[in-house]
């Protein structure tokens, strides 16, 4: 009887063996397992992603009136959503009759990015981020793309918000 219990223990022994030495090493087998599951994981996550960029929709913008043509001073801010609600976007009155929007959420992090009339600029208090007023693009910081435009149309008395440029 306990020859066949020594038995037993020898062969758990042979088949996981579990010397402390042995165990900080990687064998051959194992490296190249993990690497092609890691591979295969990876192919099939941008493959997903590359097929919902081909099947995904144009986005269709509704129009919005977002403000009247002299509803705000020159150099003064006003807020709206578009193109959903709760996507915030900031309008500004650049001279008389000039008028740009952006997404008010900095591309960076994603805080909310403000008017600095004395700069003449918009700032992101977070990192430190700042966008030009006239393009949107980036004139400092860590955020490396510019800001959504919304473009603006006019009708009249009113400014219409009719799509975003990059699309969001």
């Amino acid at each position: 009887m306990p020859e066949r219990v020594e038995e037993q223990e020898r062969l758990w022994r042979d088949e996981f063996s579990i010397s402390k030495a042995d165990e900080r090493y990687v064998n051959r087998r194992q490296l190249a397992k993990f690497l092609t599951l890691g591979s295969l994981g990876m192919f099939a996550g941008n493959s997903w992603i590359l097929i919902r960029s081909w099947l995904r929709e144009a986005r269709v913008y509704q129009r919005r009136v977002v403000a009247k043509a002299g509803e705000i001073p020159v150099g003064a801010v006003k807020l709206f959503q578009y193109p959903t609600p709760g996507e915030q976007c900031i309008l500004i009155r650049t001279a008389e009759d000039a008028y740009v929007a952006y997404s008010q959420k900095c591309t960076h992090l994603s805080c909310a990015v403000f008017y600095s009339r004395a700069h003449d600029r918009l700032e992101c208090p977070c990192h430190q981020g700042y966008f030009s007023v006239k393009d949107g693009s980036v004139l400092q910081g860590p955020p490396t793309r510019p800001l959504p435009r919304v473009i603006l149309e006019r009708s009249g008395e009113e400014l219409i918000a009719i799509k975003m440029e990059p699309e969001v």
